[in-house]
């Protein structure tokens, strides 16, 4: 997918096609995304999310917050077809729109949840059986010092958490990580000036089992 030098292959390239026409259509009926252009939402929303799989390989458990439309948690799936991928978006329309991308796309192992972010931390955390993520994402990047704690306690010791902020975010987000999360050089995306993905690694706390 040119700029971003994603090596696709055809089954990918259908179901991008096929999520994108679904996206589209039911734009024109629930406001998904401000992106009306096929082409600017294949590079905003498709493009952008999907550049994290030229250096990050993701596996096991994901959770995205803020799933909106799916970005990037959903269109990740689609190259990353064995994660087991759980929806956050509290918006009913929105996750009906998710789940008919994940029928139409024929994904298993997506589970699509109307909670918040600090409802689903406050159910996992009662939860005796619950097992950590390896990954969560998140491109709603917006208060950032509840989002960043609240998501370290969903996460293993060394899983990776991948935010896609505006520059103008960057120290509210090294202020809110309070050493929680170990951040690694942001990884600049093309044709975007003024975004970034940052990746960062959950360091070990007090709370963690032994």
């Amino acid at each position: 997918m040119v700029p971003f030098g994603l090596p696709l292959t055809f089954e990918q390239m259908k179901r991008l096609q096929a999520y994108l026409e679904l996206l589209l259509r039911w734009n024109t009926r629930i406001n998904l995304t401000s992106v009306r252009d096929a082409g600017q939402c294949v590079i905003r929303h498709f493009g952008e999310s999907l550049y994290l799989g030229r250096f990050v390989e993701l596996k096991g458990r994901l959770l995205d917050i803020g799933s909106g439309a799916g970005f990037p948690g959903l269109a990740l799936k689609i190259t990353f077809p064995k994660l087991k991928v759980t929806l956050l978006e509290p918006v009913g329309k929105k996750r009906a729109f998710l789940k008919e991308v994940a029928r139409a796309c024929e994904m298993d192992l997506v589970e699509v949840r109307s909670e918040r972010l600090e409802e689903f931390v406050k159910r996992q955390n009662e939860d005796e059986q619950r097992q950590r993520f390896d990954a969560a994402t998140s491109r709603a990047v917006g208060g950032l010092a509840g989002l960043i704690l609240a998501v370290a306690e969903c996460l293993r010791r060394g899983a990776g958490l991948y935010l896609w902020p505006s520059q103008g975010q960057h120290e509210e987000l090294r202020r809110a990580s309070k050493g929680r999360i170990a951040w690694k050089t942001p990884i600049p995306l093309p044709l975007a000036q003024h975004r970034e993905i940052w990746c960062g690694l959950r360091q070990a706390s007090e709370e963690d089992p032994a």
